[in-house]
């Protein structure tokens, strides 16, 4: 007999993967709406009445693998905070969602400084539940919009969440940036001075302040359903890149890929001193 030790193989993992997602019948379970409903605190009862199906069809989402309707599946993925096509993959070709993508585009700036004045403010002025910021620095809000910090500091006493996320001045990612745009230390600089900004307002209720050390892709700027998502490119400064102006839309995917950028900053972000 052959007593030479087995060495496993991809396929050797990806059938026993495979083979512990299937049930009896030949089904695949949906392992991802289960999980994504433990981490919600959700359970199936909770979720069957809140979508308003029968329990035994919540049950069967998740050991069958059964794809609800597009109605239910909207209502799942808004309940749980995720994207409708990571918990059922099979619906990212689904023409309703492209369309759906498609409708959230609002329009196209070529470069943060051809965003209007009155877009910022409109925004802020409007937002009622969320304002997320994600930056370098953002010191153009101190530049261009002198009374940002007061209105957005009003606006958390009246029970507006406010995450600030900028970089953290002695962070590897700043002193690359800096070089890579040609501007040395100028811009760690201008982020010790964003925070010197902020300062006054870190201690207030409803203002949460994170610093970063991302190599950041984009810059965002989310005010409830919106977000500007200000692309970044190799060797150019933030302000000359275009900036997108989405809108939530359910069925959507580009607000909700670029919010997950923000989660997965803010989680490995640590706290403004």
């Amino acid at each position: 007999m052959d007593k030479t030790p087995h060495r496993w193989t991809f396929g050797d993992v990806r059938a026993t993967v495979e083979t512990s997602l299937f049930v009896s019948g030949g089904h695949m379970s949906n392992e991802r709406l289960r999980s994504a409903l433990v981490s919600a605190g959700v359970t199936q009862a909770d979720l069957s009445e809140q979508i308003g199906v029968d329990p035994k069809t919540v049950e069967r989402w998740i050991s069958t693998g059964r794809v609800p309707h597009r109605t239910h599946r909207l209502k799942v993925a808004a309940l749980l905070g995720d994207d409708e096509a990571f918990l059922w993959p099979s619906t990212k070709s689904d023409p309703r969602n492209l369309a759906a993508s498609e409708a959230e585009f609002v329009t196209l700036y070529p470069n943060r400084g051809s965003v209007p004045i009155d877009v910022w403010e409109g925004l802020l002025e409007r937002a009622t539940d969320q304002v997320d910021l994600l930056a370098f620095a953002g010191s153009f809000f101190h530049d261009a919009l002198p009374d940002f910090a007061e209105q957005l500091a009003a606006k958390a006493r009246h029970g507006v969440r406010v995450r600030l996320l900028f970089g953290d001045p002695e962070s590897p990612a700043l002193e690359l940036r800096g070089r890579e745009e040609g501007i040395g230390d100028l811009l760690v600089s201008r982020c010790r001075l964003t925070w010197a900004y902020w300062m006054p307002f870190l201690q207030q209720p409803g203002i949460d302040a994170r610093q970063h050390g991302s190599t950041l892709y984009a810059s965002l700027f989310r005010f409830d359903d919106t977000v500007l998502a200000n692309v970044h490119a190799l060797g150019a400064p933030a302000s000359h890149s275009p900036v997108l102006h989405l809108r939530k839309v359910a069925g959507g995917r580009l607000f909700t890929h670029y919010m997950s950028s923000f989660e997965k900053t803010w989680e490995a972000a640590v706290p403004a001193p």
